[in-house]
């Protein structure tokens, strides 16, 4: 089957015929993917990134973990699924055994491991799923699988982000920074919330975008943002998200809040962070600052998202600008070195 592999960091990805993954244990599922979206994460897989927190792959990988397809064969251990269900794939497997697993928080599983990192993905004809009941989900005949494939990480990690982790409520002022695929995301969801979305970023399109999916203000971020923020809002927003990772986004996301604001952040950091990020910690103590981390989403919450897609409050298709064919995936994803993509890039045709 045809298949793009990274064989080297920072290097293109290789289009090659691979083995059909086989099932390897009798909970194990094989899906066809259908579309595979093309995501930062990718991004920081390709460079070597995530390193830090034991994420860097081993090569050769078939990257992907942003897909949605048609279930083609199951283990005789698979008991929620059958040959020929629509399904969608979390990126963040879980046991489905350890405490956090039976509270419904897969996504941070004692034995977490990250598909398209850990062992190969949708960058692929076909991908093996391992404990297909814990890691995947059925997609609704209503929801097209390009749009679903935008669903398996920055829609679904924006979604609980926002609505579980941070508690975004009806009026509040919510500050974006980074209008990529989680950023925009995260405006069209606090919009959808009720919130008064502010998106910030550097790039002028990416914040026409951000007009479009609802957010009332932008601010470009090449001038000082956070008293901007502040300026408008009257004393600073209520919430703020940094979608991006860099030093400086995540302390300015903070800079932001008005007292007893709430920061979220999603946002991986890079090379240059590895991981640490010193913050105004004595202003947020002044401040009653709460600093809140999120990864993906639990298993149980995507019938909440799914059903706000359904009745039209949440429309994720709106947030992608092309489809392309999977030997295109890897200049798109180099392009993103230099955060040249627009929205959400989705594989559709292998």
């Amino acid at each position: 089957m045809k298949a793009a592999v990274l064989t080297e960091f920072n290097k293109p990805l290789e289009i090659q015929n691979v083995p059909y993954p086989s099932l390897q244990k009798s909970t194990d599922a094989i899906v066809q993917v259908k579309a595979n979206g093309i995501c930062r994460t990718d991004w920081h897989a390709w460079v070597g990134d995530m390193e830090w927190i034991g994420l860097k792959p081993e090569l050769p990988l078939v990257m992907g973990h942003e897909f949605a397809g048609v279930v083609e064969e199951v283990g005789n251990g698979v008991t929620r699924f059958k040959k020929g269900d629509r399904v969608i794939i979390p990126f963040n497997h879980g046991c489905g055994r350890c405490e956090h697993c039976i509270d419904g928080h897969h996504n941070v599983c004692d034995h977490f491991k990250f598909i398209g990192i850990h062992y190969d993905g949708g960058y692929a004809q076909y991908v093996r799923i391992p404990n297909a009941d814990v890691n995947m989900v059925h997609l609704p005949e209503s929801i097209d699988f390009v749009t679903a494939a935008g669903l398996g990480c920055r829609f679904m990690t924006a979604f609980h982000g926002v609505v579980d982790r941070l508690k975004l409520a009806p009026g509040e002022w919510f500050s974006v920074y980074g209008c990529g695929g989680v950023g925009l995301a995260a405006v069209q969801i606090g919009t959808a919330l009720g919130a008064n979305v502010i998106a910030v970023d550097i790039d002028e399109k990416k914040l026409e975008k951000a007009k479009e999916l609802g957010a009332i203000h932008t601010v470009n971020a090449n001038n000082n943002a956070p008293e901007e923020i502040i300026e408008f809002t009257k004393g600073g927003t209520h919430a703020s998200l940094d979608a991006l990772g860099i030093s400086t986004t995540v302390r300015n996301s903070i800079f932001s809040l008005r007292t007893r604001g709430r920061h979220l952040q999603i946002g991986l950091t890079t090379q240059e962070e590895k991981g640490e990020v010193s913050l105004p910690t004595d202003l947020m103590i002044a401040k009653e600052i709460t600093f809140v981390g999120s990864l993906g989403m639990p298993l149980p919450r995507y019938t909440s998202m799914l059903k706000m897609i359904e009745n039209g409050k949440l429309n994720p298709g709106k947030l992608i600008s092309r489809t392309v064919p999977l030997e295109e995936a890897g200049d798109v994803i180099a392009g993103m070195t230099k955060y040249a993509t627009l929205g959400s890039v989705v594989v559709d045709r292998f």
